[in-house]
């Protein structure tokens, strides 16, 4: 993509925007272009852009370079444009007279490349990534007129959840308040710390409900990255707020336009270009510190919206990026609420070690290097006899104190989660199980993983039936699983991120009164708690000590402990396999995603389904699921998570790996990507409008070059703009840096 270096250059590309968004350029019902300006002249007064062009005067103010109009003909924003040479922020003063005279209570400012969005009666300019469609517009005018302050809805002390009035907990009003109180303030990002099992998503439908009721909202969107968590959210959503359209958005299926959208952040990646800028209103991102990172955060920022983080982790281990992102100061969440309080309190339960087990590696060791893997890690630290040891040292200690955990619980041991290493090490740690215990005709224990027919129902009998007892999986049930009933967590496997280690063990901190759970107990057998330093009588939440070592404040995940929270799987970038099936056989990479396509364009005129995706239709959710099911069947088991590593894209779903397998994607050239990136990018942060000109300028060395560095800056073209100079002006020099390193790590790396 060339800059536009004139203005002309520049409405080619608006056009192009203006199109993106639905509007038609050339209709003028919709989009006026020059429009005459008088100083003594009002739209509004004349009641349509076509009149008053008639009878304005052309030398009044000049002209307003596009006016958009609604569905009467009045006018919505204006849109100055400006050649890319100009920082479009600058044009604010010039665009605001037109703005005032025509009657339009919004105001875009672009170059082609950045965009300012302008509600100039209530905000400062704001970078976005798109325009806004006619719709979004006109919704934003019907809100204005309709919201009243927040402190006039009632925050209620009670609610109806799967038919039994709870109260809301003393932490939850809190939170409410906070967010309200911001809102006041025109703080437009928040962000939440609350400790897994405190009501994160209860708290959010009820917040949400108030911010509708009080005219803040009429679209939401409820994003996760666990199919677990998406499940969640709508059943949430749909049992408190019963009287609100909602629905779970899908791959490949069709759009609804309800009020509230709960997607998966991997299916709104491949989805956000169908949506501009404004289309929600609200965006809340759950566990939303896992999503601020590269292409992620495209998704994420896409949308100019009040934005609400929701989060679980300690904020030590937020981030930087996660607290920018939401504008908080000083590194410090908007409302936090530590797990300390809530054991005080009665609102988590509490837990204890195993003492007595074995311990199968050393305190602190580590596998060398950065890209390592599983299957090797597994072979290096177990065999059979290992796994059986671990197995029954876990389930004797389980069955001689479930009463003491809890006295409620009928039938022995209680609910157990065992997290393995591999999907072979799964297998092998249930079929140990079950030989523990014959009596349960091989039921005890059971594999949960993507792979295995129905996971969905397999959860549902474990939360809700008496067998299985114990649940073994790998990276399924680490986050965004939740089963009340958890008396045993089982850590069969070495966690070095601090972040998962503490997601692992809130499986077991929800109460359950019903059983009269008092405390749950943690074997591990990796020495997982001594490298973190934790304890039942000093519990760990991030402030390092004994083996642990702690990392310096805010630097972030580092690259492996990505890959332990499932963002970035970087050990199947290095390795030629993947592992399929309940039992974890390891198949080529090459040979799976051959398979896959011959399987796809063998049934692409077979399947109804593939049928209606190769012609372009959308399916019905009921389609989707049927889809799913049929493709991950033996022997190669066609699911996401196996195609995202075979295709190593970790943000890919399963529609789009069959329109892959089709040839029906269209790739973006990389410019096209970077752009995109870019602006999310913009967006995500709180540079200046000349700070962010100026990255426009690295951005596109980084174009060319392929990245940007140090040495450019003192090199043509940009050193004939003294780009050095500018830059540490701007940034400082140890400030530069650190922006030409996030340029290149998160703009440029498409």
């Amino acid at each position: 993509m060339t800059p536009p270096t004139s203005e002309a250059d520049a409405r080619i590309l608006i056009d192009d925007l203006l199109r993106a968004a639905g509007w038609a350029p050339a209709d003028k019902s919709q989009v006026r272009t020059e429009v005459p300006v008088s100083e003594a002249f009002r739209v509004g007064e004349a009641g349509s852009v076509a009149e008053a062009v008639r009878t304005a005067d052309a030398g009044g103010l000049g002209f307003a370079d596009y006016v958009l109009l609604d569905q009467r003909g009045r006018p919505l924003a204006v849109i100055e444009a400006k050649k890319q040479a100009i920082n479009p922020y600058t044009a604010k003063q010039q665009a605001l007279p037109y703005a005032k005279k025509v009657g339009a209570p919004f105001i875009f400012l672009t170059n082609g490349e950045l965009i300012y969005f302008w509600d100039y009666q209530n905000d400062d300019a704001r970078p976005v990534s798109s325009l806004y469609t006619r719709r979004d517009l006109e919704r934003l005018v019907h809100l204005r007129n309709e919201r009243k302050p927040l402190a006039e809805v009632e925050i209620p002390e009670t609610y109806v959840r799967t038919g039994e009035t709870r109260l809301l907990r003393p932490y939850q009003q809190e939170a409410m308040k906070a967010l309200d109180h911001a809102a006041e303030l025109g703080k437009r990002r928040f962000l939440i710390e609350l400790p897994t099992g405190c009501g994160k998503t209860d708290l959010i439908a009820l917040y949400l409900k108030r911010l509708i009721q009080a005219g803040h909202a009429e679209r939401i969107l409820f994003l996760v990255d666990r199919e677990q968590l998406a499940k969640q959210a709508i059943e949430a959503i749909q049992d408190l707020l019963p009287q609100y359209s909602s629905y779970w958005l899908k791959p490949g299926v069709a759009r609804q336009e309800k009020q509230i959208t709960v997607c998966l952040l991997q299916t709104m990646m491949g989805r956000v270009e169908e949506l501009s800028s404004g289309y929600f209103d609200v965006v809340v991102m759950d566990e939303c510190h896992r999503s601020i990172y590269g292409a992620w955060q495209t998704a994420l920022a896409h949308f100019d919206a009040l934005h609400i983080g929701l989060t679980a982790t300690p904020a030590m281990y937020i981030e930087r990026n996660t607290f920018q992102f939401y504008q908080c100061k000083d590194s410090t969440p908007d409302y936090s609420y530590s797990i300390q309080e809530a054991f005080k309190q009665g609102h988590l339960v509490p837990y204890k070690f195993a003492t007595g087990i074995t311990t199968l590696m050393s305190e602190g060791a580590e596998v060398e290097g950065t890209q390592y893997d599983p299957a090797e890690f597994e072979r290096k630290w177990t065999n059979e006899a290992s796994n059986k040891l671990m197995m029954q040292e876990f389930d004797k200690l389980a069955w001689a104190n479930y009463k003491e955990l809890a006295p409620g619980q009928k039938d022995g041991p209680g609910k157990s989660v065992v997290f393995a290493i591999t999907k072979h090490h799964a297998a092998r740690l249930a079929q140990y199980l079950n030989e523990l215990h014959p009596e349960y005709k091989g039921k005890y224990a059971e594999v949960i993983t993507s792979d295995i027919a129905d996971a969905d129902d397999a959860i549902r009998r474990f939360k809700q039936d008496k067998l299985p007892m114990v649940a073994v999986s790998v990276g399924m049930l680490d986050t965004g699983f939740d089963c009340r009933e958890v008396l045993h967590l089982v850590m069969c496997r070495r966690v070095r991120s601090p972040i998962l280690y503490q997601q692992m063990r809130g499986r077991g901190t929800r109460t359950a009164p019903h059983i009269g759970k008092e405390k749950f107990v943690i074997y591990d057998f990796f020495g997982n708690h001594q490298y973190f330093n934790d304890s039942d009588t000093d519990i760990f939440t991030g402030s390092g000590g004994g083996g642990y070592r702690k990392p310096q404040p805010h630097t972030g995940p580092t690259g492996r402990e990505l890959i332990e929270l499932g963002l970035d799987d970087e050990w199947l970038q290095a390795v030629s396999y993947i592992e399929v099936g309940p039992d974890g056989e390891r198949v080529d990479k090459r040979e799976y995603v051959t398979e896959w396509e011959k399987t796809v364009q063998q049934g692409a005129d077979e399947d109804p389904a593939l049928v209606k995706i190769k012609a372009g239709d959308a399916l019905t959710s009921e389609e989707e699921e049927a889809l799913a099911h049929r493709l991950n069947q033996p022997q190669r088991y066609f699911n996401e998570d196996n195609l995202r590593r075979a295709y190593r894209k970790p943000g890919g779903n399963l529609v789009d790996f069959i329109r892959e397998a089709l040839g029906l994607i269209k790739t973006k050239s990389r410019p096209e990507i970077i752009e995109e990136n870019f602006r999310a990018w913009l967006v995500g942060k709180n540079f200046s409008p000349a700070q962010a000109q100026y990255l426009s300028l690295l951005k596109n060395r980084g174009i060319s070059k392929g990245k940007v560095s140090i040495d450019d800056l003192f090199s043509p073209p940009l050193s004939l703009l003294n780009a050095a100079g500018i830059g540490i002006e701007m940034f400082g020099e140890a400030g530069l840096s650190s922006v030409l390193e996030e340029i290149n790590s998160t703009v440029l790396a498409a």
